[in-house]
């Protein structure tokens, strides 16, 4: 069955410049501006109440279709919260015999990974644009992953996690490599 038109809306929190133009979303705050492509969904964005609401609208749709809806506006949200706090990811690292080395270098850009299971080679992952990588001043073995963007962070994070794997081995003994122990907004 087809819902003739169905409407989702978001607030604007205070502080925070949006502008909509041809469902290209431009999110400005004061750690940056962001910049999101809705051209592909069949959606229509525009501003409301004077540029303190986004409202999403769409018509002659079935259920699976208004997911949509939802969806662009929660990355609307994230965008909002990337701008106002920044998003974080938790890596730790795990090891049983040898421990692994993990150096930063290039300001936070990259991440040099050593003496991973004792191999000798060195891993080096290079963060997407606009993440930053530290170690954590607080915990033993843990690196704090940080950006505007929650996807880039997300994927930067997630190269770390892939470039420790263990391989030819029983993954369920072996248990060693760099996993997400936490993530969310950072807390200021």
């Amino acid at each position: 069955m087809k819902t003739l038109c169905q409407e989702e809306s978001i607030k604007v929190p205070k502080g925070i410049k949006i502008s909509i133009k041809s469902k290209i979303v431009e999110v400005t705050g004061k750690h940056g501006s962001l910049k999101r492509n809705f051209k592909h969904l069949p959606i229509e964005l525009w501003l409301a109440n004077g540029g303190k609401e986004v409202k999403a609208r769409m018509y002659f749709a079935k259920s699976k279709q208004l997911s949509m809806l939802r969806s662009v506006c929660s990355h609307i949200a994230n965008l909002f919260e990337g701008v106002e706090k920044k998003f974080e990811y938790r890596l730790r690292l795990v090891y049983a015999h040898f421990p692994i080395n993990a150096n930063i270098v290039n300001g936070g850009k990259t991440v040099e990974i050593r003496n991973f299971i004792g191999e000798k080679i060195v891993r080096t992952v290079h963060m997407l644009p606009g993440v930053t990588c530290e170690k954590s001043a607080t915990t033993k073995d843990e690196l704090v992953v940080s950006g505007a963007d929650i996807e880039l962070t997300g994927r930067s994070s997630a190269l770390i996690h892939q470039s420790c794997l263990v391989k030819d081995k029983d993954i369920r003994k072996f248990l060693d490599g760099i996993y997400v122990s936490s993530h969310g907004v950072k807390e200021e």
